[in-house]
């Protein structure tokens, strides 16, 4: 098992930052995928960021390349999302989530989830 707490979510204007932590305690190994989505209301949960074990393999969703940074720390065993030039359409719940199934962007890959954290942009 893998348990994830997420905090850092917020209201912020648009334009401004936020940064997301999740830290993991558990079975985390160095096979271990962790990534962020994101869920508006009556949506499905979608792919935001992922990386490696290692820190040095990352992916991001097209709609937050170049604003959206993914990192790891992994002798505090967290991960982060820092969010700059947030726009309103980045509104949602942010999850935190892992996976040992590879390296996937689909949230049905993704075993273990966190309790999600609100992130409102105002226009």
């Amino acid at each position: 098992q893998v348990q994830l707490v997420e905090s850092g979510g917020g209201l912020v204007q648009a334009g401004g930052s936020l940064r997301l932590s999740c830290a993991a305690s558990g079975r985390t190994s160095k096979s271990i995928v962790m990534g962020w989505f994101r869920q508006t209301p009556g949506t499905e949960r979608s792919f935001v960021a992922k990386i490696t074990w290692s820190g040095t393999g990352t992916a991001y969703a097209d709609s937050v390349k170049g604003r959206f940074t993914i990192s790891r720390d992994n002798t505090k065993n967290t991960i982060y999302l820092q969010m700059n030039s947030l726009k309103p359409e980045d509104t949602a719940v942010y999850y935190c989530a892992a996976t040992f199934s590879g390296w996937s962007s689909e949230a049905s890959e993704y075993a273990y989830w966190g309790q999600g954290t609100q992130v409102t942009v105002s226009s």
